[in-house]
């Protein structure tokens, strides 16, 4: 890993709460993979490893809860009899 590699590696796992909220879902994907490579090389120190790692779950979380919401507003599509679209209700319905 370069030293370049090094920093990014750091940067992102000083990231803050806000800044992982304000990720899509294919950002936040992204970011989790270049996490799993960095950690994968193996040339962090422990510290450094340890806190990317907990970048990465904090970026799991994220998307997992991305996809969740994503799978609820299509759960909340309606459907006619023959199988066509009726509406959507809000996700925001129970």
């Amino acid at each position: 890993m370069t030293d370049t590699d090094k920093n990014t590696a750091k940067s992102q796992a000083k990231a803050s709460d806000n800044d992982i909220a304000a990720l899509s879902f294919e950002q936040a994907i992204n970011a989790l993979e270049k996490v799993v490579q960095s950690l994968e090389n193996g040339d962090l120190p422990l510290d450094e490893a340890i806190d990317l790692y907990e970048y990465g779950v904090k970026l799991k979380t994220h998307s997992e809860k991305k996809l969740h919401d994503a799978k609820m507003r299509v759960e909340k599509i309606t459907l006619k009899g023959d199988g066509s679209i009726k509406g959507v209700e809000s996700f925001d319905d129970n």
